[in-house]
C-alpha cells in the first residue's frame, strides 16, 4: 500500500482561509461574512468541476461516504474491498481531522490509500475539493475504476461540499435512533443513496427500522435506500450491485 498525507493546519476554507459561520440577520457585516462564504464556495465548486472532468476522462466512478462518527464507514470499505477488490481495480481517500487509523484498516487490502489529515489544531469537518484535487493527483488514474472517498465522520459540513464526486452515499446506523434525518436533511437532500448500516444489531436495540425509513423519505421522498450489515454481510449484495453499476456506467459497457 502506497500512502500519502496531506496536511491542513487550522480551521480553514477551500483555499486555506477561515470559513466564517454567518449569521445573515441583517445588513452589515452578516451580509459580507455570506458573500465571503458564497465565494469560497463558488471557489471550492471550480475544484470539484474539475476533478469531475479528470474522474470522467479516465472512466474512474467516484463516491463520497458520508456519515457521523461510528456509523461504520470504514467497515463497509473493508467487506466492500474483500468482495469486489479481485474484480475492480479501486482506490480509496480516507479523510479524518486527525490520525491514520482508517487508513491503517486498509493496508492489507494492498490498495491504494491517500490520507487527509485537515489539521493538527482541530481542522475542517468537512473535505474540500482542493485537498481532494491534491489526492487525486497522487493516484494513477489509468489503472482505476472506483475511488471512494471516505470523508470526515459529520453528517452538516460533508453535505455542503462537492468535491467532485459521482454520487454522495450517506450512511445511518441504527444504534444512532430515527430521528437523524429530520434533524440532519440536506445530507440525505444531497445523496443518492442512503444506507441504513448496522443492521445486525437491531434485536438488541429499541428502534424502529419502519420509522427511520419514514424519516427518510421525509427527507427526500425519492432516495433509494438499503439496509446493511458490513459484519454479517446481510444487505452488501444490493450496495455491490450498485457499485457494479455505476462503475460500467462510467466505463460505457
Amino acid at each position: 500500500m502506497e500512502q500519502w498525507a496531506i496536511q491542513r493546519s487550522h480551521h480553514g476554507s477551500s483555499d486555506g482561509r477561515d470559513v466564517p459561520h454567518a449569521h445573515p440577520h441583517g445588513g452589515g457585516p452578516a451580509r459580507t461574512e455570506v458573500d465571503m462564504r458564497e465565494h469560497l464556495l463558488a471557489a471550492n465548486d471550480r475544484h470539484a468541476q474539475s476533478i469531475r472532468a479528470l474522474l470522467a476522462e479516465h472512466h474512474v466512478f467516484c463516491v463520497n461516504l458520508l456519515s457521523s462518527p461510528g456509523s461504520g464507514k470504514t467497515a463497509l470499505l473493508e467487506a466492500t474491498l474483500s468482495c469486489l477488490g479481485r474484480d475492480l481495480r479501486i482506490a480509496v481517500i480516507e479523510g479524518d481531522i486527525e490520525t491514520s487509523a482508517d487508513a491503517e484498516r486498509l493496508a492489507p487490502f494492498g490498495i491504494p490509500v491517500i490520507q487527509i489529515n485537515t489539521g493538527p489544531f482541530g481542522g475542517d469537518c468537512h473535505l474540500a475539493a482542493p485537498l481532494v484535487a491534491g489526492a487525486v493527483g497522487k493516484l494513477d488514474l489509468h489503472e482505476l475504476d472506483l475511488l471512494v472517498i471516505e470523508n470526515v465522520g459529520n453528517l452538516v459540513c460533508p453535505a455542503e461540499f462537492d468535491i467532485g464526486e459521482d454520487g454522495k452515499v450517506v450512511l445511518l446506523s441504527v444504534t444512532e435512533g430515527e430521528d437523524k434525518p429530520l434533524k440532519y436533511p440536506l445530507v440525505f437532500h444531497v445523496a443518492s443513496l442512503a444506507l441504513v448500516s448496522k443492521v445486525d444489531l437491531l434485536p438488541h436495540l429499541d428502534v424502529s427500522v419502519d420509522l427511520i425509513l419514514e424519516n427518510v423519505r421525509r427527507a427526500n421522498p425519492g432516495l433509494e435506500v438499503m439496509l446493511v450489515s458490513a459484519r454479517s454481510g446481510e444487505g452488501l449484495a444490493s450496495w455491490l450491485k450498485w457499485l457494479r453499476e455505476g462503475v460500467e456506467s462510467k466505463s460505457g459497457t
